[in-house]
């Protein structure tokens, strides 16, 4: 994949060849053409890399960012650390909505039970919409930090369908204990991935919710993987009592 940033603060030939390699250093970059007359830099890389990784690895006298989004360093980052918190919105109103439609499936004949089922359904088949607004994107966002998809890159691919499917086998009550161990598994192991992530305090793009709501890496995603996990836990032990 290839990506195209502006950057400033170059003035010279000496410049291009210092900003041309400390980039090519990074991990996943395979090539970096630079031009000093568009201030302009196109990177080629394996998997997607986040901007704060390119602007780690420059002195401070660079600023790079995103072509057609570009402004100064400082007022970049402010930016980025506002936003950060606005893009988290989305996350927090949809479970507000899954919550509240498990609630209302199921407040005349209350039971727990039941509503689980029907959030964890909701849960994969509202998520699932969003991975597939922009399927061929997702994968590479996905195996930035799920131990699974980095080994069989197929399985990012494979993983909207999957959730669809599950989404599918709890609200129509079909082979749950099925889909409660599935439900373990492939979430156990994302949860790992998003620990060790937040653990190294990487600051990387969440693919929860695909890629086309920038939502950045933080302790909700691992809290929303962590009550998905909860509930299929608990699920599957009453019904094996």
């Amino acid at each position: 994949m290839k990506h195209t940033y502006k950057i400033t603060g170059m003035t010279c030939s000496g410049c291009v060849a210092s900003v041309t390699e400390r980039l090519s250093k990074i991990e996943g970059v395979q090539k970096v053409e630079l031009s000093l007359e568009r201030a302009e830099a196109e990177i080629s890389m394996a998997s997607f890399i986040s901007l704060n990784t390119f602007k780690s690895a420059l002195p401070k006298k660079y600023a790079i960012a995103e072509k057609g989004n570009f402004t100064s360093e400082r007022t970049a980052n402010s930016f980025e650390e506002k936003t950060k918190f606005q893009q988290l919105k989305p996350l927090f109103l949809i479970f507000l909505y899954l919550f509240s439609a498990g609630f209302l499936l199921n407040y005349q004949e209350w039971n727990l039970g039941e509503f689980m089922l029907d959030f964890m359904g909701l849960f994969y088949i509202v998520f699932s919409f969003f991975k597939f607004l922009d399927l061929k994107g997702f994968p590479e966002s996905f195996r930035m930090y799920d131990p699974l998809a980095k080994v069989f890159p197929a399985y990012g691919w494979a993983y909207p369908f999957i959730e669809l499917v599950l989404g599918l086998l709890f609200l129509m009550r079909l082979q749950i204990t099925f889909a409660l161990i599935i439900t373990i598994v492939i979430l156990g192991i994302t949860t790992i991935g998003v620990s060790i992530t937040l653990l190294n305090k990487k600051r990387i793009r969440c693919a929860c919710l695909g890629t086309a709501l920038q939502l950045p890496m933080t302790e909700a995603t691992f809290i929303e993987n962590f009550i998905m996990l909860v509930m299929a836990i608990s699920m599957l032990i009453i019904k094996l009592i």
